[in-house]
C-alpha cells in the first residue's frame, strides 16, 4: 500500500485532477509551508498555480467557464492541499461555498455575471454568517437590511470572515424584516446579499470596512477579518435569489458542503501527520533501534492510521451523498464531527512521537499541532454537530407507540 485514505471508483478525470494537485502539493506547497506561515504571509505564488489549474473553478458548471466536477473531486483536492498547508484550503473553501450558493440558488443575472470569473478565478468569493456576540447561535444574528427604494442599506458588524481582506465578493447574511410581519420565526426573516467589494482593508467600498487581520493561534497566511456595515448601499438584484426571506436556508445549504469541505480539511492534516510520526519514528533510535520497532509507538501508528482511513471513508460518503441529490446533514455532520476529532488525535500522537522535537518551530509537526484546533471549531463545534446528528437520528428512528 503506497499511502492510506484511497478512493475506490474513481474516474480516469478524477484520477488525472488528484494525480495534478498531488504533484502540486509536493512540489510548490509543502516545501515553503512552514516558511510562510511562520511569517504570516499569503502564498501568492500558490494561489496563483491554483488558478492556473482551474481549481477556482472546479464545481462551476462548464457553461459557465469551470470544470464541472462534483462535490467529491473537490473534497478529495481539499484533502490534497490541507494535506500540504491547511490555509491554503481555507482560501478556496470560501470561494466554493459562494459559488455553490450562486450556483444552487442564484437569479441567471447573478450566475451571468458572476460564476464565469469565480471559474477564472478572478473574482474570489468570502461569506459571513457569524458576528461578535453570536458564535454557532445564527438566529441571533442582529445586522440588518432597510429597505430604501431599489436598494438595502446594510448596517452591522460581522465576524471571523476568511478572506475578508483577499475577496471581491461577500455573500453577508442579514436580518431584513420587510416583507416579515413581527413574531415571524428568526430564520424566515434573513436574507443573504451579494457584496462586491475591493481587496484591500480599510473602506473598501462606501460604507463597507475591514479592518486589519485577526492575529491568530494556527490557521496563519489566509486572512481572517471583522466586517463593518455602516450605511453599506446594496441593490436589489444583489440579493441571492432575488427574493429576501431565504438568506438563511442558503446559507445552510452551503454551509452542508462546507462541513464535508472541512471534514476534508481534517483528513488531509491527518494524514500529513501520520506521514511525519511514521517517518520520523524510523529515523529516531532508542535503546539501540528504531522508536518504530517499539511496541508502545507500533500502537500509536496502528491507531492513527485507522483515524486516518475511517475518517477518509466518512468524508467520502457524505460528497457522494450530497452529489446523488439526497439530503446529506446527518452524513456531513458526522463526517465533520470525526473527522475533525480524529485529525486533533493524529496530530497530537505525531507530536508525541516527535518527543522534544515537536516542540520546534524547525519540524513541521509544530504547525499541523497549532492548525488542527480550528478545524473543531470551523462550521459549526462538535457540539453542533451532535446536535445535528442528534435531531436527525430521531427523525429517523422515531418510535412508533
Amino acid at each position: 500500500m503506497a499511502r492510506l485514505a484511497q478512493t475506490h471508483g474513481l474516474t480516469d478525470v478524477q484520477q488525472e485532477i488528484l494525480s495534478t494537485v498531488r504533484d502540486f502539493v509536493d512540489k510548490e506547497i509543502i516545501p515553503v509551508a512552514t516558511e510562510l506561515e511562520h511569517r504570516d504571509e499569503y502564498p501568492q505564488a500558490i494561489v496563483d498555480g491554483l488558478k492556473e489549474l482551474g481549481l477556482f473553478g472546479l464545481m462551476i458548471p462548464e457553461e459557465y467557464g469551470g470544470l464541472g466536477e462534483s462535490l467529491l473531486t473537490y473534497a478529495l483536492c481539499v484533502e490534497e492541499i490541507a494535506r500540504g498547508w491547511m490555509s491554503v484550503s481555507g482560501i478556496i473553501n470560501t470561494h466554493f461555498i459562494v459559488a455553490y450558493m450562486l450556483k444552487q440558488h442564484g437569479t441567471e443575472e447573478q450566475k451571468d455575471h458572476f460564476l464565469p470569473r469565480m471559474a477564472a478565478g478572478d473574482v474570489r468569493g468570502a461569506f459571513s454568517m457569524s458576528e461578535p456576540g453570536l458564535g454557532s447561535d445564527v438566529s441571533a444574528i442582529t445586522s440588518k437590511a432597510v429597505k430604501d427604494g431599489d436598494e438595502y442599506v446594510l448596517n452591522g458588524q460581522k465576524m471571523w470572515l476568511t478572506n475578508g481582506g483577499t475577496s471581491t465578493l461577500v455573500a453577508v447574511l442579514v436580518r431584513s424584516d420587510e416583507g416579515h410581519p413581527e413574531g415571524t420565526a428568526p430564520h424566515k426573516s434573513m436574507t443573504t446579499f451579494l457584496v462586491e467589494k475591493e481587496p484591500g482593508f480599510g473602506e473598501v467600498r462606501p460604507g463597507l470596512t475591514i479592518p486589519g487581520k485577526i492575529d491568530k493561534m494556527g490557521y496563519k497566511g489566509v486572512d481572517t477579518t471583522e466586517l463593518i456595515m455602516d450605511g453599506l448601499r446594496i441593490p436589489a438584484n444583489r440579493v441571492l435569489g432575488g427574493t429576501t426571506g431565504r438568506g438563511f436556508y442558503q446559507m445552510m445549504d452551503g454551509v452542508e458542503v462546507g462541513r464535508v469541505n472541512v471534514a476534508a480539511r481534517g483528513c488531509g492534516v491527518a494524514q500529513r501527520a501520520f506521514e511525519l510520526g511514521v517517518q520520523y519514528a524510523q529515523q529516531r533510535h532508542t535503546f539501540g533501534k528504531q522508536i518504530a520497532q517499539h511496541q508502545a509507538i507500533q500502537f500509536k501508528l496502528a491507531e492513527m492510521a485507522t483515524k486516518v482511513e475511517a475518517a477518509h471513508a466518512m468524508m467520502v460518503n457524505a460528497a457522494r451523498k450530497k452529489d446523488s441529490g439526497e439530503r446529506n446533514d446527518l452524513e456531513a455532520g458526522m463526517a465533520k464531527y470525526l473527522a475533525s476529532e480524529y485529525c486533533k488525535e493524529v496530530v497530537e500522537d505525531a507530536f508525541r512521537i516527535h518527543g522534544g522535537y515537536g516542540f520546534s518551530k524547525e519540524y513541521e509537526i509544530e504547525r499541523l499541532y497549532r492548525e488542527a484546533p480550528m478545524l473543531l471549531i470551523g462550521e459549526g463545534t462538535a457540539e453542533i454537530q451532535k446536535m445535528i446528528i442528534g435531531r436527525r437520528l430521531l427523525e429517523e428512528y422515531r418510535f412508533q407507540g
